[in-house]
């Protein structure tokens, strides 16, 4: 299993990868943000965390899981960068300027979000709750760059991809993979799911292929919850648009289900996640088209 890896900077190696089936047969884009594990040697001089607190925002080893769904004929974009370094599940200029030792230039809006206030900008402040990433302020400009060289060209990407497929099939489905905390205080003892699915409330994805996803987890012995407290991010807000054939659907995991809470390394569990989510996907892309063609308005209602 791969782990942590320092680089020297983006600049000389790719910070994702589009990773394409010999022949694209579905229209299915997994994509996988946040379990980047590469940390630019720059970016961890400038934090005060250690290499374990530095990890600690990562969707971990969630990209390991999906990596099968190619061999489904179906694409999967995957982020190199952490999450700590640039968050591309946000706006492009959501940005605390109480991080910054210069001004932030005036087209970045002033009131900030609720997401900037806790921290979870474009560009973090923090990894977790009383864990804040960098030992001081950071000038403007490192931020921009990151925004620039990685944020936009990623969803570039996404969005090309994304209107290729629905030109070529007449549809587009984006499945945003995540991982999520064991335990989460919106839930009570035993009833803490195994899985959480996000929709926006059904406005980003048609409800006929939420309700057959969370078939197909419950098939497999999944708990599953919806929306509550996972919605889903910009990307999913972003790129579903059901009603015009573009679906997003996001999927947040029990990192339970496979890893240590303490150690965050992989147990036996993981094993069987991934093999049980390659049948996930298996049968999420084999879903008829029918049920979820623009022209079917009960895949959005």
């Amino acid at each position: 299993m791969l782990t942590m890896s320092v680089c020297r900077a983006f600049s000389d190696k790719a910070p994702f990868e589009l990773r394409r089936p010999a022949e694209l047969q579905v229209p299915f884009l997994f994509n996988s943000p946040h379990s980047g594990r590469c940390y630019p040697r720059a970016f961890l001089d400038m934090s005060c965390l250690d290499a374990r607190e530095i990890r600690l925002s990562e969707d971990r080893y969630v990209d390991c899981l999906f990596d099968d769904v190619t061999v489904l004929g179906a694409a999967f974009m995957v982020a190199d960068f952490p999450r700590a370094y640039l968050d591309v599940n946000r706006e492009a200029f959501e940005l605390d300027a109480t991080m910054f030792s210069d001004s932030l230039p005036d087209f970045i809006p002033a009131n900030p979000t609720m997401r900037v206030q806790a921290g979870l900008g474009c560009i973090p402040r923090i990894v977790a709750p009383d864990k804040p990433i960098y030992a001081e302020k950071i000038p403007v400009h490192e931020a921009l760059g990151r925004v620039f060289s990685i944020y936009q060209p990623y969803h570039v990407q996404l969005r090309h991809k994304m209107e290729n497929m629905k030109s070529r099939f007449g549809y587009a489905v984006l499945v945003d993979c995540h991982s999520m905390p064991g335990q989460l205080r919106y839930y009570r003892g035993e009833e803490q799911p195994d899985i959480i699915l996000g929709d926006m409330y059904g406005r980003s994805c048609g409800r006929v292929l939420t309700r057959y996803a969370t078939m197909l987890l419950e098939a497999q012995g999944y708990r599953v919850a919806h929306n509550q407290p996972y919605a889903g991010g910009y990307i999913t807000a972003h790129y579903g648009r059901p009603l015009s054939g573009y679906h997003a659907l996001q999927i947040e995991l029990n990192r339970n289900l496979y890893l240590n809470p303490q150690s965050l390394e992989l147990t036996a569990g993981f094993d069987v996640l991934k093999r049980n989510m390659a049948c996930f996907a298996q049968a999420l892309v084999a879903i008829p088209e029918s049920s979820i063609l623009p022209e079917s308005r009960e895949a959005a209602e």
